[in-house]
């Protein structure tokens, strides 16, 4: 299913970019379902979340002045603290050290999530541009066709939809909403997230309402028919007994990736509570497979 496929790792080619002492990889066990949330407000942005083995990390974008600049808010802006300085850049750089490979010894891949916060359209053809030369690392989609990469680009917030599925060829996904679930598409839409808030009362507190556990596990469902993941945003994140709570619910309703500014926090409760979710996404050792318009994946030479 293209849902597990996009978390293999597989190798993408040589990188024509020098190693450095930064660019080793760490030996964190990857979490397949640890996402972070704002991940640019850490101290070392990517590189905490990596240390903690999260395999999803997620970064706000504006365009300003030709650059693609990290942060929340338009007074965070400083120039040269991109998504290339940031993200890619770093990324390349560990990809090259472990030969094809996010995270050492696994095939495990990394989610980039991009969020736009401005010009929608223009940032996303700005994006869409510096992607390119970084795409021997990244996940891209080829005439109906995807085909894996170390590093899987998905693009939330002011996202231009019609821009991007109308593309032949592409680097990047689209984030989409409950509103487009059931509606397949997975080579645009390999990613379903949503507001917590918006489409459930709990918070953690007491026993979960069955009739929300329900709609909670045939939204899980319906998405991994379709070959796609599910994700929400705005979930309890103090940490406590109703976080806690929650976050076994989405881990037993199969929710892919849970969302938190607290990356010690999920890493231990992840650890604790889901210790076959970093086995969950990996393929038979070599593989490379790309994904049809259909949905279903295809083997292809992993050296292409």
């Amino acid at each position: 299913m293209f849902r597990r496929a996009l978390g293999a790792l597989v190798a993408a080619g040589a990188l024509l970019l020098p190693v450095t002492p930064a660019a080793a990889a760490t030996t964190a066990e990857p979490l397949a379902r640890a996402h972070a949330h704002n991940d640019y407000e850490h101290e070392r942005p990517l590189l905490d979340a990596l240390d903690h083995g999260f395999t999803s990390v997620e970064a706000d974008i504006y365009l300003v002045d030709g650059e693609l600049r990290v942060g929340h808010d338009p007074e965070d802006l400083r120039p040269g603290r991109t998504l290339q300085s940031l993200y890619l850049d770093p990324l390349a750089r560990r990809v090259r050290a472990g030969h094809g490979r996010v995270f050492p010894g696994s095939r495990q891949g990394l989610q980039l999530l991009v969020d736009i916060k401005n010009n929608g359209a223009a940032t996303y053809t700005e994006l869409d541009r510096v992607l390119r030369s970084y795409r021997k690392m990244l996940t891209a989609y080829h005439r109906g066709r995807v085909k894996l990469g170390a590093v899987t680009v998905v693009v939330s917030g002011d996202r231009p939809r019609d821009l991007m599925a109308a593309q032949r060829d592409r680097y990047a996904f689209y984030d989409g909403r409950l509103g487009d679930l059931g509606l397949g598409g997975a080579s645009l839409i390999p990613l379903i997230s949503d507001n917590w808030t918006k489409h459930f009362a709990w918070r953690g507190e007491g026993e979960m309402p069955q009739a929300e556990r329900d709609r909670l596990r045939e939204i899980v469902r319906t998405a991994h028919r379709d070959g796609q993941r599910v994700r929400f945003w705005a979930t309890p994140d103090t940490a406590g007994p109703a976080r806690e709570a929650l976050w076994r619910e989405l881990v037993a309703a199969d929710v892919d990736h849970i969302n938190t500014d607290d990356l010690a926090g999920l890493q231990q409760f992840l650890r604790a509570h889901d210790r076959d979710a970093a086995d969950a996404p990996q393929d038979a050792a070599g593989a490379s497979h790309d994904t049809g318009a259909d949905g279903e994946r295809h083997q292809v030479n992993a050296a292409a």
